[in-house]
Formats: structure tokens, C-alpha cells, sequence
């Protein structure tokens, strides 16, 4: 009997893909991170794309963990999604197993869910839970849909709601990865009028490749890396770089590289991205981007800009201090609690701030030697720490079995 179950539904989801999204990257760190507590004692299920649920052999699972790493650290950007018939022997290979039989005397297990797969089905997750017989360990990443309902999707706001419904009413421990969410997240735990553990455990810094090789970028550059979607704020840096095509000779123009793959709502920013002539020059769009294109951007750029409007974490913001690039962020709890010291932090709204600060790192000027001299002392999060606060969390739901 395994005493922890990992639920990797999202990443079989992700079969025909060959860039992670930030959700798949946690969802690969609790599958290496586990293995290393439990070995073979920790078991894979998921809720396959046929709908089935089931126990997912060991050994093909683990077999499809390695052949994803190596489409995100290998494979090139044009790649695109894989078909149905390239990516059906994996699909086959995958199929969930029955469950084992369980003993009279069997302790009960914790199955544990990093990623918001078919939470927003309080039914299947009851069933799932009722017939492992299991205790339920769930991350929650965010509640930016239902603070923000104008950023997200028509309907995210209702199906953000039946997930934390779902949580709040299954869970026996939730993680949440800054103590941000986990303010967002007790009203919930209020109104279930259930115990609810939670354990604040910040995500480990994704390690940046070293950089492949790149001709020397002709003039400055910076990165706005993450989804296009409204909450990032991407039109503030559009129209700041249209200004700068303005008023700027066009060898005094920074470039701006744009990573991410394209979200929802997002017309104005697309038109602009498309049809705005003076940023053609100046602005690069990468989707699809694979990691080791990414770390040469990341480690030349001047330095990461960030304006978001929201943030549950807010992953590039570590990932850009860990390898010495500054960091322009808005001022939110979420990057405080990630960046420390560290970053430039601005009003998400203040226009003019942003431009004095993107001019002046540029420039390499005072701000941004400010900076530079104190990234020496900010200290990423790592997933041993992550791993620190949510192994003793498993211990005790495991006791209480």
C-alpha cells in the first residue's frame, strides 16, 4: 500500500505539448521531489483525457516524465502541438490501472494534487478520494480569477469558485505557494467551517539553463516573460515602447521580447503586437519558447520587466534574480514576497516611473547599478525549502490516518 498518491493528470494533459506552463512545472517538482521522499512507495494516478481514473504504472509514468523534460529542454520552439496519432502510444501507455485492493487493516493514504486538474468536479473528487480511501493534500496556486474576475476568462470567476468550492470541502491540508494566497484562501476555510491545515511553502526557483550560444545583442534588451493575458499588464509596456519609438532616435531603443504564449482576452494587445508599426522594430514576440532559448534570453537581457496587476507567485521574478538579471516588478504582495530587496518595485499603473527606470537600466545608471549591488544578497527559494515545510505537513496527515 503506498502511503502518497500523486495525482499527474495536468501533465498527461499536456501530451501533445512541448513548452511547460508554470502549473506543469510545479506539478514535475512535487513528481521529482516525492520520488526522492518516498521512492518506491509513492505511487502516480490521474484522470486520463479518456475521463477514466485510475492507478498509472510506475514505470511508464515515470518513462513519460523523463520524455517531457527532454521536449522542454531540447526541442525547438517551432515544434508546435504533436497530433493525435504521434501522441497516441503514450496515451495508450498511460491508461489508468484499476486500484489495488486494500486491506481490513490498510492506513489511509494522502493523495495529493498540485495542480487545479478537474477540480472544478466535486463529484469525481469525492469518488476519487472515497475510493482510494484517502486523505487529500491540494495546492492552491491562486484566486486571481474570482479577486479579478475582469482578467480572466468569461467564466473563469465561476469555475475558479466550484474549484476552491471543491477544495475547501475535500482537502484535509492545502499549500499555498505565498502567504498572499493564503490570505485569498482562508475565507474559504471560514465559510467550509471545516479544519483546514495550511502550510505557506514558496516554489523553488526553476534552475536557468546556461545560456546556448548567441551573437552579442546589438543594443539593450529586456524581457517581459509569462501567458499574454490582461493581469500582466502587457499594454502598459506596448504603449511605453511606442512612446520610445516617438521620441527616441531608433538606435536609443531598447528592444522588448515578449515570451508567452498567447491567452484570452486580449485584442488590444494582439492589434498592437500585429498592426502597430512604430514597435516592429523594436518588440519581438516569442510563443512556444523552449528553455534553453529561454535562458539565453534571460541571462543577456538588461532585465526583467514584470507590471503585473496580480500574482499568485510570480515565478520569472525569481528565476531572473537567480541568474544576476535585474528585475522592474509591480509593487504587489506576491513579488515582495519572492523578490525581498532585491527588485525595482513600481505602481503597476505609473507610467512614467516605469519609463524613468527602463531608460536608466538601458543606460546601466545609477537604479540599475543600485541594483546590481544587492542582488548578491537575495537568496532564492528553493525546492528543498518548499519540500522543508510540505514533508513534515505529509508526515501528520499520514498520522491522522
Amino acid at each position: 500500500m503506498s502511503p502518497v498518491i500523486l495525482d499527474i493528470s495536468r501533465l498527461i494533459s499536456r501530451v501533445r505539448h512541448s513548452t511547460p506552463s508554470g502549473v506543469d512545472r510545479v506539478e514535475m517538482a512535487y513528481a521529482r521531489g516525492l520520488l526522492r521522499l518516498y521512492g518506491d512507495d509513492l505511487a502516480f494516478a490521474a484522470v486520463h483525457p479518456t475521463g477514466r481514473y485510475g492507478r498509472i504504472d510506475s514505470t511508464a509514468a515515470l518513462a513519460y516524465l523523463d520524455e517531457l523534460e527532454r521536449r522542454w529542454t531540447q526541442e525547438t520552439g517551432g515544434h508546435g502541438q504533436r497530433s493525435i496519432a504521434q501522441v497516441l502510444p503514450w496515451m495508450l501507455r498511460l491508461l489508468p490501472r484499476k486500484l489495488p485492493r486494500q486491506g481490513a487493516e490498510a492506513s489511509r493514504p494522502v493523495y495529493v494534487q498540485v495542480s487545479p486538474h478537474h477540480l472544478t468536479d466535486h463529484q469525481k473528487v469525492s469518488r476519487i478520494l472515497g475510493a482510494e480511501n484517502a486523505r487529500f493534500a491540494c495546492m492552491v496556486h491562486d484566486l486571481i480569477p474570482i479577486e479579478y474576475p475582469e482578467y480572466a476568462r468569461p467564466n473563469g470567476a465561476a469555475q475558479h469558485r466550484q474549484r476552491m468550492d471543491t477544495v475547501a470541502a475535500c482537502a484535509d491540508m492545502v499549500i499555498v505557494n505565498s502567504a498572499a494566497t493564503g490570505r485569498s484562501f482562508q475565507p474559504w476555510i471560514v465559510q467550509s467551517g471545516r479544519s483546514i491545515t495550511t502550510h505557506v511553502a514558496l516554489l523553488g526557483t526553476e534552475t536557468i539553463l546556461p545560456a546556448a550560444d548567441a551573437d552579442q545583442a546589438d543594443r539593450p534588451y529586456f524581457v517581459c516573460l509569462g501567458t499574454i493575458e490582461p493581469r500582466k499588464n502587457h499594454l502598459l509596456l506596448l504603449n511605453l515602447w511606442r512612446d520610445l519609438a516617438q521620441t527616441l532616435p531608433p538606435a536609443d531603443i531598447p528592444r522588448l521580447v515578449v515570451i508567452g504564449r498567447r491567452g484570452w482576452e486580449n485584442e488590444q494587445v494582439l492589434d498592437m503586437l500585429e498592426r502597430c508599426p512604430a514597435l516592429k522594430p523594436h518588440v519581438q514576440e516569442i510563443s512556444g519558447c523552449p528553455d534553453r532559448q529561454l535562458a539565453t534570453l534571460l541571462r543577456g537581457a538588461t532585465a526583467l520587466l514584470m507590471p503585473s496587476f496580480a500574482e499568485g507567485f510570480g515565478m520569472p521574478v525569481a528565476e531572473a534574480l537567480s541568474v544576476g538579471v535585474p528585475v522592474i516588478c509591480s509593487d504587489i504582495p506576491a513579488h515582495h514576497e519572492v523578490g525581498k530587496a532585491a527588485p525595482d518595485y513600481v505602481d503597476p499603473l505609473d507610467g512614467p516611473v516605469w519609463k524613468s527606470l527602463i531608460l536608466d537600466h538601458a543606460a546601466k545608471g545609477q537604479r540599475w547599478q543600485a541594483q546590481k549591488a544587492r542582488l548578491p544578497h537575495w537568496q532564492a527559494p528553493t525546492w528543498d525549502d518548499h519540500f522543508a515545510v510540505v514533508a513534515p505537513a505529509l508526515q501528520d496527515l499520514l498520522k491522522r490516518s
